[in-house]
């Protein structure tokens, strides 16, 4: 059971990152639009790779956290259904991701 949670969550951290890496499906809260260069803080986003046990314990690579120009930022990914209106198994077929970019606080 341990071997098959390992290798879940692997490929759910491939498959996480794999979508993060694309740009597709974010969304940008308000803050986080007004900060300097938001080009440069999404191209941050998206090479992320310092994850540590104190910031991805799950190792599923859901979440993230960077300090950009004197903001603290973060990104999540949730998992939704086809339609959008209920969670869905991350390692689904009809998985949607979203990506959400927020500043700390706005958390």
């Amino acid at each position: 059971m341990i071997t098959k949670q390992i290798d879940m969550r692997t490929q759910q951290a491939i498959l996480n990152d794999q979508f993060r890496k694309s740009g597709f499906g974010v969304t940008l809260t308000c803050g986080v639009q007004g900060v300097e260069d938001l080009d440069g803080l999404m191209g941050a986003v998206r090479s992320f790779s310092d994850f540590t046990e104190d910031n991805d314990p799950y190792k599923e690579h859901d979440f993230g956290r960077i300090e950009w120009k004197g903001d603290k930022v973060f990104w999540k990914i949730d998992y939704y259904n086809e339609t959008f209106d209920a969670w869905e198994d991350p390692l689904s077929g009809t998985c949607k991701r979203v990506m959400t970019v927020m500043l700390a606080e706005e958390y």
